[in-house]
C-alpha cells in the first residue's frame, strides 16, 4: 500500500512531435483548380466547322483555367476580348502563360510566347500552335491531379 504523507511525482511533459516535412507540390499546380484536359484534334475540327466560333469559346476558357489556377495572367474575359478585337497578340500571350506557369512549378517551358509565330504559317500553322498549345496545357493538368 502506499504511504499517503510520501510526495506523488509529477508527470514528465510529452516531447513535442516531430515536424513532418511538407509534402511535395504536384508538377504544375500552384493552388487554383486543374482546368480541363481537350484533346488538340477536336479543338482544331470543332474550330473549323464553326468557321472560328469555337475558337473564341475555346480562348475563354483556356485563359480562364490558367488564371482560375495560377492566379496570374489576363483571365477568361480579356483574353476573349482581346481574341476578337486583335487576335494575332493571343498567339504570343497565350503561350507565354503557359510557359510562365511551368517555370513557376520549377519545370522547362514547353512553350513560350514566340511560339505563336507558327500561326503565320496559313492553316498547317495554326494547327501546329494548337497541337503545342493544348498538349502543354493537357501536360499541366494531367501532372497536376
Amino acid at each position: 500500500m502506499s504511504d499517503p504523507t510520501s510526495p506523488t511525482p509529477e508527470p514528465q511533459p510529452a516531447p513535442p512531435p516531430a515536424a513532418a516535412p511538407p509534402p511535395p507540390a504536384p508538377a504544375a499546380r500552384s493552388g487554383g483548380p486543374v482546368g480541363k484536359v481537350r484533346h488538340p484534334a477536336a479543338v482544331i475540327i470543332f474550330s473549323i466547322i464553326t468557321l472560328g466560333i469555337y475558337f473564341l469559346f475555346w480562348t475563354y476558357f483556356v485563359f480562364k483555367d490558367l488564371k482560375d489556377h495560377t492566379g496570374d495572367g489576363i483571365g477568361g474575359v480579356i483574353g476573349l476580348v482581346i481574341a476578337i478585337v486583335i487576335s494575332p497578340v493571343n498567339w504570343f500571350v497565350l503561350p507565354s502563360e503557359i510557359g510562365n506557369m511551368y517555370a513557376k512549378a520549377g519545370q522547362d517551358k514547353p512553350v513560350r510566347g514566340v511560339t505563336g509565330f507558327w500561326n503565320l504559317i496559313p492553316l498547317i500553322g495554326f494547327i501546329i500552335w494548337i497541337v503545342k498549345v493544348q498538349g502543354a496545357m493537357n501536360r499541366a493538368w494531367e501532372g497536376a491531379a
